[in-house]
């Protein structure tokens, strides 16, 4: 996983925090939400998407 996917995803899961934090989310949104800002910021934080494997998906950049 490149740099800016993991900057991307981990700003999208700070807005999901913020908007439930700030009450802007609630509910089964807030749930399902949260659910997603934690698997993009996991997913972030240990380099590596499962989901981009099936799909030929690499996202670094190429050395050389």
């Amino acid at each position: 996983m490149g740099s800016a996917d993991k900057v991307i995803r981990l700003l999208i899961a700070v807005s999901i925090a913020v908007l439930y934090f700030t009450g802007t989310i609630s509910g089964t949104l807030a749930l399902v939400l949260g659910v997603l800002a934690v698997i993009f910021a996991a997913t972030a934080l240990i380099s590596y998407c499962p989901l981009y494997l099936p799909f030929g998906i690499n996202t670094r950049k190429k050395i050389g």
